[in-house]
């Protein structure tokens, strides 16, 4: 049988009916998103393959976890073997942070990266953070004072472990926020020095986010966060490499759209700005962001 003659609901083959432009998906689990994106991908490569200027063309397919991934090559290697077609070739498969670091690794002079940069893991950078942390603690150890009640202070060693938990989180949540607005610790550092009064834990926060990328600096690293920042750095910075990118993925099919952030959008913005085959599909009940 032939994927040409599975059954599908009404809904499925519209979807796969589509052609070119926009096009946006509600779908809830179980809905059997992934097949049906899957099977698009596949009519979208031999689409591709039929054409005289395919070569080098992908169809892109974007989505937010590993295994996620994973799942869409499986599928779409077997959609593409059952058209006779070459499995792994004529798509690219990538999580957001995947395709961010292709982005990079192209071009890292664009963004003022070596060609050997690395990437930390999670477990490294919370490791980063935790030390930056402590140190601040050890030299401001009366951070949390003017926030607590009196007969907290007076046995410090009963918070002590959930004071540090809550200086993590908040040096962390400080970190992600400061990324996503695409703001240095040089700039806040700077705005905050303007400003009249005392915001110690804003302070404590800025301080951390500025050691924290300090010591992504000595490793000669980025983090998952920074690859993002970078890859829209790198596609503006240089025209000829973004319309080079959009001749490449002339569509782009994005799964689980719901948990894309605001730059990860903007970059996918970016890549179909020219051609503006941008298929998105998700469940705005299930968004993480």
């Amino acid at each position: 049988m032939t994927t040409d003659s599975i059954l599908l609901r009404p809904a499925q083959q519209k979807i796969l009916e589509y052609d070119g432009g926009r096009m946006g998906i509600s779908a809830v689990p179980g809905s059997g998103q992934t097949f049906t994106l899957s099977l698009l991908a596949a009519r979208l490569v031999e689409k591709l393959a039929a054409e005289s200027a395919a070569e080098d063309r992908e169809v892109l397919v974007v989505t937010f976890t590993n295994s996620a991934a994973e799942n869409f090559r499986t599928r779409i290697n077997a959609f593409i073997q059952a058209r006779g077609l070459l499995p792994g070739v004529g798509y690219r498969v990538r999580t957001l942070h995947g395709l961010a670091h292709d982005i990079v690794r192209e071009r890292p002079a664009l963004v003022g990266l070596s060609e050997e940069f690395g990437i930390v893991d999670e477990r490294t950078a919370r490791e980063i953070v935790e030390t930056a942390v402590s140190n601040y603690l050890s030299s401001h150890p009366d951070l949390f004072g003017a926030f607590l009640q009196r007969d907290y202070l007076e046995n410090p060693r009963r918070i002590e472990r959930y004071l540090r938990d809550d200086a993590l989180d908040i040096a962390a949540a400080m970190i992600r926020t400061a990324k996503d607005l695409r703001t240095s610790a040089a700039v806040l550092q700077n705005n905050l020095a303007r400003q009249s009064g005392r915001w110690p834990l804003l302070e404590f926060a800025v301080q951390i986010y500025a050691d924290y990328q300090r010591g992504l600096h000595l490793r000669g690293a980025v983090d998952f966060d920074d690859l993002i920042v970078l890859a829209l750095q790198a596609l503006e910075a240089d025209d000829t490499f973004l319309a080079r990118l959009q001749a490449q993925w002339p569509y782009v099919l994005e799964d689980e759209a719901q948990d894309s952030s605001i730059l990860q959008e903007e970059m996918l913005s970016l890549l179909t700005d020219a051609h503006g085959n941008w298929v998105r599909v998700g469940d705005p009940n299930q968004a993480i962001n």
